[in-house]
């Protein structure tokens, strides 16, 4: 029989994060690779520990993810919102500490579009009298 896993989504800007926790030994795969290889950057990886360490779970689930879309930091955001979402599904005594944390609230910040007329979103051309 198959094992028992938990599995949460987040998302994060245009990132969306797939994460399954299981009971085991502190494995974490993202993508087929290893935490630290995919997101070689210290604080996309220290955010997302962070939240084996709000749950107090770090050495005793494995976690595996499918991360698409997006940059690095925000493929991590969605990790890390995933990664709360699936360990508060194993364990319902999590949820404080996790949103004490602000893992399980969404972040709505994202690119804001270009506008008619103006340079990006809001930078207007440069104002000459003659």
């Amino acid at each position: 029989m198959a094992e028992q896993y938990y599995e949460g989504v987040g998302r994060r800007k245009t990132s969306t994060a797939r994460v399954r926790v299981s009971s085991g030994n502190g494995a974490f795969i993202v993508n087929g690779k290893g935490l630290e290889e995919y997101f070689p950057r210290q604080g996309d990886a220290k955010s997302i520990l962070a939240v084996l360490g709000d749950a107090s779970a770090g050495g005793s689930v494995d976690v595996s993810v499918v991360v698409r879309g997006g940059g690095r930091t925000g493929q991590s955001g969605a990790v890390s919102m995933g990664l709360a979402r699936a360990l508060v599904k194993m364990n319902p005594d999590w949820h404080d500490p996790m949103s004490k944390g602000g893992h399980l609230r969404r972040d709505p910040r994202a690119k804001e579009r270009k506008k008619p007329g103006l340079k990006r979103a809001r930078k207007a051309p440069t104002y000459t009298k003659r």
